[in-house]
């Protein structure tokens, strides 16, 4: 009888832990939401595969990569509004770190920030690196295009250590193998040339010193040429505006936007 009841409660102790666990599964997927296209910017297989990107990249940084668009900020700039959206996001989600770029159609502005752990991690200076890559995309109305360049481009910044500049020229292979070969053809022409001895004539050797004058210098003019290039102007959208600041939640963030 003892044994028929331990059975009864350890089969309703699985059924109970299995709708759980189903339950949790379910509202896990509810809120594994990256797109928030309120503007109707994107396909439904645009959104499809932006999800599947956004969050394959969320995964590896351990922060949330979102993208909002909107028609209207209901009368705030587009600044005050992210943040706005972030702190309610951030409350529903229970999730700190994330990089949201916001773009309002009705001022036809762009807004990218980095909250929690990406602050840092995508600070002023990179955020304004990413917007001078995906603003052309914007002006050409690839919305999904600029989301997937501030994805993997974010996610390609934040590698490297806050306060490192990610396009430095020091950082690039072609830069690093350039350098390798050059000190190693040093190194090979200076064992080279020390290997066939040293040369002790100089064109000096065979002059007399004695009988030798210089008759007479004359230095002539001869003519003066002026070049002149056109310096070119940088092409890219509005003036940007922004550079961070602090939420009404009170959450600090790393920012920066354009106008397209």
């Amino acid at each position: 009888m003892v044994r028929r009841v331990n059975v009864k409660t350890a089969v309703a102790l699985f059924l109970m832990l299995f709708f759980i666990a189903i339950g949790g599964v379910e509202t896990s997927a509810a809120t594994d939401q990256h797109i928030y296209d309120n503007a109707g910017l994107l396909t439904e297989s645009e959104i499809t595969e932006l999800e599947a990107f956004a969050a394959e990249h969320s995964r590896e940084e351990g922060a949330d990569f979102l993208f909002l668009t909107t028609t209207s900020t209901e009368g705030k700039a587009i600044e005050p509004y992210m943040a706005d959206y972030f702190d309610q996001w951030a409350a529903e989600n229970n999730q700190e770190n994330a990089v949201l770029l916001t773009i309002d159609m009705g001022s036809r502005e762009v807004y990218l920030a980095g909250f929690g752990t990406a602050e840092a991690r995508l600070d002023d200076s990179r955020v304004d690196m990413v917007l001078d890559r995906i603003v052309p995309y914007l002006q050409a109305g690839d919305y999904g295009g600029a989301f997937r360049e501030t994805v993997a481009t974010s996610s390609r910044y934040m590698e490297y250590r806050p306060g490192v500049n990610p396009e430095s020229i020091f950082l690039r292979t072609w830069f690093q193998l350039a350098v390798s070969l050059l000190l190693g053809g040093l190194v090979v022409g200076s064992m080279l040339f020390n290997a066939g001895g040293r040369v002790t004539t100089t064109p000096s050797t065979y002059v007399d010193h004695d009988r030798t004058r210089v008759r007479s210098e004359m230095d002539r003019f001869r003519n003066k040429t002026v070049s002149r290039r056109r310096i070119p102007q940088k092409q890219g959208g509005g003036g940007g505006f922004g550079g961070g600041g602090t939420s009404a939640g009170g959450r600090s963030y790393s920012g920066g936007g354009r106008s397209f």
